[in-house]
């Protein structure tokens, strides 16, 4: 199941987008992170990084 980001937690810090191994996360125009739920390979790098732990699994 693809990680989820919890939109309202999000500081836009980028850190999850850099870990990204396979380059499903992207920035919006308010600097907040989208994860593509089609690219994504459950990997965790994200959640793991996230300073703020507002990435978890749906």
């Amino acid at each position: 199941m693809p990680r989820i980001i919890n939109k309202s937690e999000c500081v836009g810090c980028g850190t999850c987008q850099r870990v990204c191994i396979v380059g499903c996360i992207s920035q919006e125009k308010n600097r907040k992170r989208l994860i593509n739920k089609n690219g994504c390979v459950d990997c965790g790098a994200c959640q793991l990084a996230c300073p703020k732990k507002c990435i978890s699994q749906n």
